[in-house]
């Protein structure tokens, strides 16, 4: 989560397998939803994005990345935990370069010592019908 007063750019990953897309699922307390989102992570400085997808991915499941192309820059700016968030996007469209990956139902990673995560493969289509929340909307535009 992003402090105030301050734009966090990420490097995040789309990696579909047909008619499903690999997404980490996360929990709002305040809202209590549960919400998906594109696995991925913050830009450090003096890396370029790309840089930042690829170790993002090596850090969080010990995953690498190949095909790796370009999509968009998304704006996302939400209120989770009660607090408002402002997020640069730099959207890349990818595949696991291990087959192993897609055979997968779910895994969970850690993303700091206190924060564990599920990543999974859902259908499309349960985002599209509005009973699994995908955040931000923008990313419909690029399934």
């Amino acid at each position: 989560m992003s402090k105030l007063g301050q734009i966090r750019v990420l490097a995040l990953g789309l990696i579909r397998d047909g008619e499903r897309i690999f997404v980490s699922e996360g929990y709002d307390p305040v809202k209590q939803e549960i919400f998906y989102r594109a696995l991925g992570g913050g830009v450090d400085f003096g890396e370029t994005s790309q840089v930042a997808l690829e170790r993002e991915f090596q850090e969080e499941i010990q995953a690498d990345l190949t095909n790796i192309r370009y999509l968009g820059c998304i704006e996302s700016i939400f209120t989770c935990n009660g607090k408002q968030g402002h997020e640069i996007i730099q959207l890349y469209q990818c595949d696991f370069a291990d087959t192993q990956f897609y055979q997968l139902d779910s895994l969970i990673f850690s993303e700091s010592e206190h924060h564990k995560h599920r990543a999974l493969w859902i259908d499309i289509a349960r985002f599209k019908s509005g009973e699994l929340r995908l955040v931000p909307e923008e990313f419909f535009k690029y399934l």
